[in-house]
């Protein structure tokens, strides 16, 4: 029995649980310093990433060669990339950043991917990938804020898009590495290295937040990012990309909006328009349509 639908639940998971974070994340926001808040959500999951390595492999380690590798990955996709998506929300729209940041990511994933890994690009894939592009497009614009051109967003826009083309080099470029390694071991080092290169940023930061004024919402926030959004979700999204390919992993980013607007209505009463709802049902019947392909597009 094919059982890669395990994998493409599993993608579609780890993005809903990513998804779900805009709003379990908005009242950490008002507390801490973005830079610090994704530097205690990478800190603070690395002993559990290295007790799950130790537990399931029986070691820890890798080749100086290997780490100077997952070093310079930490850097552009921990590091780099967590910084580029903060300041991108910033001086940006909402939507201008949700539709840069997720629509073009898997598109880039597809023509950088004969740079690092084979994987046949089949038109079930081109197909299901456009309806869901659409869909989240949909999603995205259907919502109360819109599409903004104003000059105001322009430098937001730029490392919204940014972001597009360093997420899909950052996935491509752990592939490689996963033949060697397991997704387990590529994500504990990768993740040190990210937040090692993050902590200096940091330090500045530390004494704005009145610590002893945290509540029960800051600490749940911190929780879910650490335990859900990094150890679980980094370990099953990187171990699945890696059974289906890093082109078909990439369209189930597009369940990440979805799954925010979901946040939204549920813990914030936010409205939910007819378009985000066609928007839904078109970007799901793609990856749907995706996942449905008799050959998994397993790299070569």
């Amino acid at each position: 029995m094919d059982r890669k639908w395990i994998y493409y639940l599993g993608l579609a998971l780890v993005a809903g649980i990513w998804g779900a974070n805009f709003g379990v994340s908005r009242l950490a926001m008002d507390t801490f310093d973005p830079k610090l808040f994704a530097f205690l959500r990478f800190g603070l999951a690395l002993p559990f990433f290295f007790l799950i390595l130790k537990w399931k492999e029986g070691s820890v380690g890798i080749p100086v060669k290997t780490a100077l590798q997952l070093a310079a990955v930490g850097l552009v996709g921990i590091t780099g990339l967590e910084i580029a998506v903060m300041y991108s929300i910033k001086y940006t729209t909402l939507a201008n950043a949700s539709l840069l940041n997720v629509a073009p990511w898997p598109i880039f994933a597809a023509l950088f991917g004969p740079l690092f890994v084979r994987e046949k690009i089949s038109s079930r894939l081109i197909t299901g990938g456009a309806a869901s592009m659409f869909g989240v497009c949909f999603v995205i614009l259907g919502g109360s804020e819109g599409l903004s051109f104003s000059s105001d967003n322009v430098i937001g826009n730029l490392l919204a898009f940014g972001v597009s083309i360093i997420g899909a080099l950052f996935n491509l470029a752990c592939m490689p590495l996963m033949k060697q390694y397991s997704a387990l071991r590529v994500s504990t080092w990768y993740i040190l290295f990210g937040a090692l290169f993050m902590f200096p940023l940091t330090i500045t930061s530390w004494s704005k937040v009145d610590w002893s004024a945290l509540n029960a919402g800051h600490y749940t926030s911190i929780i879910y990012n650490v335990l859900f959004c990094t150890v679980f979700a980094f370990v099953v999204w990187n171990a699945c990309m890696f059974k289906v390919g890093a082109a078909r992993a990439n369209f189930f980013r597009y369940v990440v909006p979805a799954a925010a607007v979901a946040a939204g209505y549920l813990f914030f009463d936010e409205s939910v328009t007819v378009w985000q709802l066609t928007g839904t049902v078109l970007m799901a019947a793609g990856l749907v349509w995706i996942s449905l392909e008799r050959k998994s597009g397993k790299p070569s």
